[in-house]
């Protein structure tokens, strides 16, 4: 969910009140608007979609890991997650995913504020609350990062550095695609079930695939997808 912008100074006893009526607020438009997420961020659904269907957290097996390169400009610098397209595009690459795809999903991921003392407000409100601009929770990162290059890298980095939060998103879309079988009973394609692996887990994703009927949230989700689709796909394209 991409948009954070630079942090804010919480620590001036002037600032304070202010800041949590400001927090309270924001929150409690991120519980009213959640555009079809169940949870708020990848790594915490659970079978609510898929009845009768088990959770599963996020795998990572042993691959070769992406480059950590610098951070990336701050998010909420004001042009949106479009400013992210060119890291789309790289950290795609490396992870053998569909840039496109990883562009939409942070369209989709982009229904919340992202400014970095935001989030941490909020997860003091929400402890099992996602970070970063793709909505990763902790324990879906933690799992991602292992063998690979940002394995020294933690969760707690995420608001501050996009580029960290993009690489993990797409690493994250390569061990979903891991999983999936080659023959699938469904009209669904490769990147829908990614996308709906990211937002519901893979337990989810694999019932789908096996021709499992979508529920509201999760066909929420993927309409969301099909409206960013054209965009994501201008994104990537004038990346350099």
């Amino acid at each position: 969910m991409a948009g954070t912008g630079r942090r804010c100074d919480v620590d001036k006893p002037r600032a304070r009140w202010p800041w949590v009526v400001l927090a309270t607020l924001v929150v409690a438009g991120w519980a009213a608007g959640g555009r079809g997420h169940d949870s708020d961020g990848v790594g915490s659904r659970t079978a609510t979609d898929a009845t009768t269907l088990p959770s599963s957290s996020a795998s990572a097996g042993p691959s070769e890991g992406a480059t950590t390169g610098p951070p990336g400009p701050s998010a909420g610098a004001g042009d949106g997650v479009a400013q992210y397209a060119g890291q789309v595009k790289r950290y795609a690459a490396r992870a053998g995913i569909d840039p496109q795809v990883l562009m939409a999903i942070l369209y989709n991921e982009d229904y919340k504020p992202h400014d970095p003392a935001l989030q941490r407000a909020w997860q003091k409100l929400k402890p099992d609350a996602a970070f970063g601009i793709a909505n990763m929770h902790k324990a879906a990162f933690d799992q991602t990062k292992r063998g690979r290059d940002f394995a020294d890298r933690d969760w707690e980095e995420l608001p501050d550095d996009p580029g960290l939060a993009v690489e993990a998103a797409a690493w994250y879309l390569h061990d979903l695609a891991a999983q999936l079988p080659a023959h699938r009973a469904t009209s669904l394609t490769e990147d829908q079930l990614l996308a709906l692996g990211y937002n519901t887990g893979p337990g989810n994703m694999l019932a789908f695939a096996r021709g499992v009927t979508l529920g509201p949230l999760a066909q929420s989700y993927l309409d969301h997808l099909t409206e960013n689709w054209a965009a994501a796909g201008r994104d990537v394209r004038g990346a350099g």
